[in-house]
């Protein structure tokens, strides 16, 4: 048994930059886990600054100096979240807190539609069954009512951290983006110079990682902007709302698009019943997810995030456990990660034999 760990540490192990990266690769995965809370400004801002990079090289490229790039891309940036939050904020807050009062109706509502469903097909549907499913549905929105009151009274402490992550965060955004070259040739210079399998990882990381995260922002702009227009066109309530839950869920593979179906099917339903426009909207709200999945997904993303159905949804389910929301958003660049560790990690074809 000791020889056989002998012999593989000796095989993997024995080359200097293996064991760099792990090291490197735990101590990250440890800060993250204790104190990626503290850290989450930071991270918020590496992720903005990799996005934005790209619009920095292409103005550079057309002769335009690395400051006044920078300094271009940065304001614009601001001037854009500015914009957002000043005009689609208050009208999200007004439509929550009008969706929250509205509940108990809605729940009524429902209820009413299914039991008169019920009685036109009572050869197909049990009471029992009707109640039951009205007695969850009622159930499960007062639970929903009372987690959002709850929500807001706890979150009240969060709205000064919010304060601080709007100073930090763009903070320390434009200095990534201002010393990139500086920042990035520090870190290097601590590692070893023969580092072939970083540089691999790295490399595909920065190619995939960069692709996946500029086209996930255009697939929520898309898809959000294209679900408002056809829910807006249709009358449907709380359009800016849902339109805004649909383009967040684009982030969540699979997964976001089940769970948002739900809330909008709900407010179709408790609005025009199980009439023709109920059906109209539902089916036009499907074409826009077939439309994303089928035509927009594979124009942004061709090839660059060449994974497995199965294994985004793993990634989902298990970055999701561990880290929460901030291990959903990066599901997809971990298991790029793991997979880029796995395509560079020394084989033993490469390495000389016992």
């Amino acid at each position: 048994m000791f020889k056989i760990v002998d012999t593989l540490i000796k095989r993997y192990l024995s080359n200097e930059e293996v064991v760099v990266f792990l090291l490197l690769l735990a101590t990250t995965l440890i800060a993250l886990a204790f104190w990626g809370g503290i850290l989450a400004p930071v991270l918020i801002a590496v992720v903005l600054a990799f996005l934005l990079q790209g619009l920095v090289e292409r103005l550079q490229k057309i002769g335009i100096g690395h400051t006044m790039s920078v300094l271009f891309v940065f304001l614009s940036f601001i001037a854009a979240c500015g914009a957002f939050i000043g005009i689609m904020v208050p009208i999200i807050w007004q439509q929550a807190v009008r969706f929250i009062n509205d509940l108990p109706r809605m729940i009524k509502g429902i209820q009413g539609g299914i039991e008169h469903f019920a009685q036109g097909h009572s050869d197909l549907v049990s009471q029992s069954a009707v109640d039951e499913v009205v007695n969850t549905l009622a159930t499960e929105f007062t639970n929903i009512g009372q987690w959002l009151v709850s929500y807001s009274i706890a979150s009240i402490p969060s709205i000064f951290s919010l304060m601080i992550y709007l100073v930090l965060v763009p903070l320390v955004m434009f200095f990534l983006l201002k010393d990139q070259k500086k920042i990035v040739a520090y870190l290097t210079s601590w590692l070893p110079k023969e580092r072939m399998m970083m540089r691999n990882i790295a490399h595909e990381m920065n190619e995939q990682i960069a692709n996946y995260i500029r086209g996930k922002v255009i697939e929520m702009l898309v898809v959000g902007v294209v679900t408002y227009v056809v829910f807006a066109v249709m009358g449907l309530r709380y359009a800016e709302l849902l339109a805004l839950l649909v383009g967040l869920s684009v982030l969540i593979p699979y997964i976001g698009a089940a769970a948002v179906t739900i809330p909008v099917v709900l407010v179709a339903f408790y609005q025009y019943g199980t009439g023709s426009d109920f059906i109209y909207l539902v089916v036009a709200y499907l074409v826009v997810q077939g439309l994303d999945g089928n035509v927009l997904v594979p124009l942004l993303f061709s090839e660059a995030v060449n994974l497995h159905p199965v294994a985004i949804i793993v990634a989902v389910l298990f970055f999701g456990g561990v880290w929460g929301f901030w291990g959903i958003f990066f599901a997809i660049p971990l298991a790029t990660l793991v997979k880029a560790i796995i395509n560079a990690w020394p084989r033993q074809d490469r390495l000389p034999s016992l």
